[in-house]
């Protein structure tokens, strides 16, 4: 190899160290890292799946709530409809999601 292509290798290497770190960066987990004045900063859920607001709220009991009556209406108001977009959600990965969250709570309501 010629000195030319060596620092031509050398600049593609730098500049892949720079993409992955900054790939690293993205996907690795936020953290609550608590501020100057010692408040964290970021959500409470920052590290925790879901990280989006929407999936949050949607995850939470009163959004599963609306979930179960925007279904409800659906399957009254246009049943055909509603049939064909039940076929095409995953039904093993919602219900072993509903049978986790039950047995959680299960677990954490006291006796």
């Amino acid at each position: 190899m010629t000195d030319r292509d060596e620092a031509a290798r050398a600049e593609i290497l730098a500049r892949l160290a720079v993409s992955r770190e900054e790939w690293w960066r993205v996907l690795a987990p936020r953290r609550n890292e608590p501020n100057a004045d010692g408040s964290s900063s970021g959500d409470a859920h920052s590290g925790e799946f879901p990280r989006s607001r929407t999936m949050q709220m949607l995850m939470s009991g009163r959004g599963l709530g609306t979930l179960g009556a925007v279904a409800a209406g659906l399957l009254i108001a246009r049943p055909a409809l509603a049939l064909r977009l039940l076929r095409m959600l995953p039904a093993g990965a919602v219900a072993r999601m509903f049978l986790m969250r039950a047995i959680t709570r299960l677990r954490a309501r006291p006796e």
